[in-house]
């Protein structure tokens, strides 16, 4: 029986019992945490190559190792390793089996490292891979909504506040603010990036080591930008999980309100656009039903990644320094939220392609709510009235075309020059939905010009 046969025996000498089955099973993160074997092999051949390179290794030893470590990365990915729960993780996994493998070389491995230091640089290596992933598609979700908002960039959208008619605003420019929202989030996962991309290693249990490692060296290797300065810090903290996960919970925000609002502009109510049959379901009763499934399970899904974020913050705010074993919780809310934006982000890329605008019933919802309004206001200000003064007569207005059943547009002239003299015929075309919508020329405006030029803005961007 190996050193590692035993959990007791993978610890030290100094227990005199085997933990029960019980804890092994309450205890063990192989379940889970095996998905880090391809960081956990990288970071142990850049610590092994820096152990030669100081000479704390022979070059024979140095040899073994990587020959035994890429033996197990081969055995995992044909599905021919065997994971032990009795090994508690995937760490002790991997070095049990390359012990096996290579004898006393693998027990050197681990010379200036801990398994506190191991884990931090593990999950940050796998997490710095998942955020280039997660970049790429939100890369692919905006081109996608740009191309859909391109060609609509003249279809007219009742605009809301507070879900009611406020003014008419250009459907492609509705599209380009989410357009914001997503290359704001990609900006928040690059920066991101940066603080994940510090190397623990070498800060081993908590105090760091007497071995003369050279952390450098190992940092250039796996391609971290930077050191861990302090070991305690280095070892405990994860609280580049948490800003992480509160990114992608941001992320997720953003795609549930996206969501809700396909979901409202598909219903028989809005009636705005449909949805591609691939990505809608019908019902078991009602045969007439198309469901949004995908949108709603999305909007769904935010709140079990905004859940994770908390989860985190509260797993982290009450440990003392250094390494506590609360921190194994860390990993399957990350890894749950990682998945669970990367599917979205996936699946929305290819939902939006697949969006059919109704033109005609947008620009029907835009006539109903006196969306003209403050184009009526703005036209008198610039006949030379005070705004308040003109919001007040155009709210009498307003009162009147509905007592009358009739949009601002449809009043005849006499009607609208009874409540102020200066109204002229040109009012008209300030109260026509296109004119109002001609009229925001103003940058980030819903003007169609404004609109193809932030189209070109994005395509320039997303263009690398």
């Amino acid at each position: 029986m190996s050193q590692f046969d035993r959990k007791t025996e993978a610890w030290s000498a100094l227990f005199s019992e085997p933990v029960s089955e019980l804890v092994q099973r309450y205890t063990a993160s192989v379940g889970f945490d095996r998905r880090l074997w391809r960081a956990d092999i990288e970071g142990s051949l850049a610590h092994a190559e820096m152990l030669a390179a100081q000479r704390l290794i022979t070059a024979e030893d140095h040899a073994a190792i990587v020959r035994g470590l890429r033996q197990i990365a081969e055995d995992i990915e044909a599905g021919r390793f065997e994971w032990k729960l009795a090994l508690e993780d995937v760490h002790l996994n991997i070095e049990a089996r390359l012990t096996a493998l290579v004898g006393d070389a693998g027990k050197r491995l681990h010379t200036g490292r801990s398994r506190n230091d191991q884990v931090a640089t593990d999950v940050r290596l796998w997490l710095r891979g998942e955020i280039d992933a997660i970049g790429a598609l939100l890369l692919a979700l905006q081109r996608a909504l740009v191309e859909v908002a391109e060609p609509n960039a003249e279809v007219i959208l009742p605009g809301f506040t507070h879900l009611q008619v406020a003014q008419p605003v250009s459907f492609g420019h509705h599209l380009l603010a989410y357009v914001e929202m997503f290359a704001r989030d990609a900006e928040r996962m690059a920066d991101v990036r940066k603080r994940v991309n510090r190397l623990p290693l070498g800060a081993a249990a908590l105090a760091g080591t007497s071995y003369p490692l050279d952390r450098d060296r190992v940092a250039a290797t796996l391609g971290f930008e930077g050191l861990c300065q302090n070991s305690l810090d280095a070892v405990s903290d994860r609280d580049f999980a948490i800003e992480f996960t509160a990114a992608a919970a941001l992320c997720m925000v953003h795609v549930s309100r996206l969501s809700e609002e396909l979901i409202l502009w598909m219903s028989q109510s809005f009636g705005f656009i449909d949805l591609a049959d691939r990505y809608c379901t019908g019902s078991s009763i009602m045969p007439q039903k198309r469901n949004p499934d995908v949108p709603e399970l999305a909007r769904g899904k935010t709140g079990r990644v905004v859940g994770h974020l908390m989860a985190l913050v509260t797993l982290m705010k009450g440990q003392p320094l250094a390494y506590n074993k609360d921190n194994q919780e860390d990993k399957e809310p990350l890894f749950d939220t990682v998945d669970t934006l990367k599917d979205t982000l996936r699946i929305f890329a290819e939902l939006v392609g697949g969006i059919v605008v109704k033109p005609e019933a947008m620009e029907r919802a835009a006539r109903k709510g006196y969306a003209t309004a403050t184009d009526l206001a703005d036209y008198l200000v610039k006949k030379g009235l005070p705004f308040r003064d003109a919001h007040e007569i155009v709210a009498h207005a307003v009162k009147h075309a509905i007592g009358q059943g009739l949009d601002l547009a449809e009043l005849p002239l006499d009607a609208l020059r009874s409540f102020h003299p200066s109204i002229e015929a040109d009012v008209h075309a300030a109260l026509s939905l296109r004119g109002s919508l001609d009229a925001r020329q103003v940058v980030g405006g819903t003007a169609p010009a404004q609109v193809r030029a932030q189209i070109a803005r994005h395509r320039a961007r997303l263009a690398g």
